[in-house]
């Protein structure tokens, strides 16, 4: 393989890498006089740039390629186009809610950025330690954007708890690759799973492993027990950064988990995908009912989004290859579907606080006369996110729970059926307040030209997901295949 061969494999990291430093070097060139406008737009064209890199390879009929220690497959290049995607959606939505906030809004959007190339690494890596450098950059830039109102109090404290909780959770994700290693004397996912036996004293060091790994996954999915940060950092953190670490950030730690689990642990499946859904039940229960009693609708959507995490990783633990239903499919479909779904919801409740400066509940009583447009696109996200059909959300969690029932997993669906039912109550409590109960305020609800534009986006996706679901189930199966066959 040639260095051009290279290069182009490796083409949506560089262009965001050059697309980072380029935002930063403009918006200190112009002295921050824009309030970011132009930092905005490069670094959306940056992104578009590296997503249209990643399609291109996506769509070529790119094999698995490794490159240094990075994996070039349909596998990474799906959650790649997913993290620009939403990274995207998040700098649109931001150039009007994030003006006069803060004076350094060209590091802000390069930030963002270059959380993208770390999605992009951690979720290509085939090595160990590539995989902790990767995790630890995603969260070393999501730290600093959650704290990002440097004199918000609550800013602070996301951003304080968020670094905290990451810290330990990264240094015992360490401890685990080191079991790892001085299991099998190698870092090398494939290596590792050649090596590694179910068998005796190394059975109970590879489930320790498991454990210890779980600890930095969970930590980035947001999974009970490792979900304590959430609430309180989705709560403090500039909304548009609450929506990126609900999906983004999210997707990278179930993509990692993934490719970790399956290549370089199959022979220990039976062990963790007991204990993921062991988590899963833990995650939907707890993530729901908290949800019940929130009338702060981030805190809210942050116990959602623990509760989505636990139908999320049932496609793990319901890991099936061959079967009609395999769960790993169901995951990135699921995943699929709640990138679009979440991000919109959190732009309506980024409307609803650039409006009245509330993000509670009350805000958004009688918002159908106040703004029809936003309480019909936040009834489709909650709908979807109920996974009513035909939206998108219907899709993913039909996929994940077929998957489960396939697999026997009967207790297990029923708990996640019954959880289904418990999230459908509070969501439709936000509609009953849109539509049912009256407001005092009259005032109509003005939406910025780019939030409204990500907002049309999102639901567009909701829509057309669950409508004409067949083209991206082609791609998802295709992405699936390769890292079961390099894996399982």
């Amino acid at each position: 393989m040639n260095a051009l061969d290279i290069l182009q494999l490796l083409s949506p990291e560089l262009i965001l890498a050059l697309t980072g430093f380029v935002v930063v070097s403009v918006d200190l060139a112009m002295r921050r006089r824009d309030e970011g406008r132009t930092a905005a737009t490069i670094a959306l064209l940056g992104l578009g740039g590296a997503l249209v890199a990643t399609l291109l390879l996506a769509f070529a009929g790119t094999s698995t390629v490794e490159a240094f220690t990075l994996a070039i497959d349909p596998y990474s290049l799906f959650f790649k186009a997913l993290a620009i995607v939403s990274v995207g959606l998040v700098i649109l939505a931001s150039i009007s809610f994030m003006r006069g906030k803060s004076r350094y809004l060209g590091e802000y959007y390069a930030l963002l950025v270059f959380a993208a190339l770390a999605i992009s690494l951690a979720v290509s890596a085939t090595n160990l330690v590539m995989v902790y450098l990767g995790i630890e950059f995603l969260s070393i830039t999501s730290y600093i954007l959650a704290s990002y109102f440097r004199q918000d109090l609550r800013s602070q404290e996301a951003g304080v708890k968020y670094f905290l909780y990451g810290a330990v959770a990264g240094a015992v994700m360490l401890y685990g690759i080191s079991l790892l290693y001085g299991a099998t004397g190698s870092v090398d996912l494939a290596t590792v799973g050649a090596l590694f036996s179910a068998e005796g004293d190394q059975r109970l060091l590879g489930i320790a492993a498991i454990i210890l790994l779980l600890a930095g996954f969970g930590f980035k999915a947001s999974l009970v027990p490792f979900h304590q940060w959430a609430p309180d950092t989705y709560e403090g953190a500039p909304t548009p950064i609450t929506a990126f670490l609900s999906t983004a950030s999210k997707a990278a730690g179930f993509a990692v988990a993934g490719r970790v689990f399956m290549v370089a642990l199959p022979n220990l499946v039976a062990d963790w995908t007991a204990i993921l859904g062991s988590l899963a039940i833990l995650s939907m229960t707890l993530g729901n009912l908290v949800a019940l009693k929130q009338t702060n609708l981030k805190r809210l959507l942050a116990y959602s989004s623990i509760a989505q995490a636990g139908y999320i990783v049932l496609g793990l633990a319901a890991l099936n290859p061959g079967g009609d239903f395999d769960g790993v499919g169901g995951l990135l479909i699921y995943l699929l579907a709640y990138l679009f779904t979440n991000i919109g919801a959190f732009l309506v409740v980024m409307a609803i606080e650039q409006h009245s400066g509330s993000v509670d509940l009350a805000a958004y009583n009688g918002l159908i006369k106040r703004a029809p447009a936003l309480a019909l696109w936040m009834t489709l996200f909650l709908l979807s996110l109920a996974g009513i059909p035909p939206l998108a959300g219907f899709f993913g969690k039909f996929f994940v729970f077929a998957a489960v029932v396939e697999r026997n997993l009967l207790t297990l669906a029923a708990i996640a059926a019954v959880n289904a039912v418990v999230a459908a109550f509070y969501y439709l409590n936000i509609v009953r307040a849109m539509f049912f109960v009256e407001s005092e305020e009259q005032k109509p609800v003005s939406v910025a030209a780019g939030l409204s534009a990500a907002l049309a986006i999102s639901g567009i996706m909701v829509l057309v997901i669950g409508i004409a679901a067949q083209p991206f189930i082609t791609w998802i199966s295709r992405s699936v295949e390769m890292v079961l066959v390099s894996g399982m």
